[in-house]
């Protein structure tokens, strides 16, 4: 009996070497979880090209843009996990993206930036941060974080 190769790499789980993480305080409403997850991540596939699967197609051609090509872990934390998690996602230069409190009274690209700009780094209000990079070095950056519900 012949086995159809195709067939078998399709249906077997895709494994990767690295993971893509969000990282949100658990004090965040969830309008701001889901604002600030948004935010977030739209910064990784810009920069970083090769978390940018193929374009999608449905069965009558229509096209879609592409997608993140591995799943995004969505985690929560308090206050002071997150700071933690912010001076080791630094200490180990990953690649992220930080979302602060000031965010959220602003209302556009060139605000945010200038509000993130004027405040010193050990005094970021730090609400969401996204990373990218491998495996076990994304699981130390979120340690003691758990599993958004």
């Amino acid at each position: 009996m012949s086995t159809d190769m195709t067939t078998e790499a399709i249906t077997e789980p895709m494994r990767f070497d690295t993971k893509i993480a969000v990282l949100l305080r658990d004090d965040l409403e969830p309008w701001q979880r889901l604002n600030v997850t948004s935010f977030l991540v739209s910064g990784l596939g810009t920069q970083i090209p090769e978390v940018i699967g193929e374009p999608y197609e449905d069965a009558d051609g229509v096209g879609y843009l592409p997608m993140f090509r591995q799943p995004v872990m969505v985690f929560e934390a308090t206050k002071e996990v997150l700071v933690a998690a912010h001076g080791r996602v630094l200490s180990r230069a990953l690649p992220r993206a930080v979302f602060t409190s000031d965010l959220f009274g602003t209302g556009n690209d060139r605000d945010n930036r200038a509000a993130v700009r004027a405040v010193p780094t050990a005094g970021l209000d730090v609400v969401g941060l996204a990373v990218y990079g491998p495996r076990n070095g994304v699981d130390k950056v979120v340690k003691g974080a758990r599993m958004h519900p």
